[in-house]
């Protein structure tokens, strides 16, 4: 049974995230576009643990990686995830806080 990356210690989780990072660029070469974007979403859940949550101010407003010209609005955080609003409209959603660009 796999490990959770909350079980991981900091060696561990950036080992799993070169691994991911090799298993994305393959699905990438093979145009398996799915897989590439679960194993990038992995990749991110696992630098959410790298990160200090504190980092991220409720009130704020961030750029999201990956999306330009987007932002998120971070209401309140809840563990690893940024509870807030994209673009400014009415949709409570969350993000991983390894996606939020200060």
């Amino acid at each position: 049974m796999e490990k959770r990356f909350s079980e991981m210690t900091e060696a561990e989780i950036k080992g799993e995230i070169a691994s991911l990072r090799a298993k994305a660029q393959k699905a990438e070469q093979m145009g398996m576009v799915s897989e590439y974007a679960v194993h990038e979403r992995k990749i991110a859940m696992a630098k959410c643990y790298l990160m200090d949550p504190s980092t991220i101010e409720s009130g704020k407003e961030y750029s999201i990686q990956g999306d330009p010209g987007s932002t998120f609005s971070v209401l309140y955080l809840n563990g690893i995830f940024a509870w807030g609003y994209k673009n400014k409209q009415s949709t409570l959603e969350a993000l991983p806080i390894s996606v939020l660009e200060g």
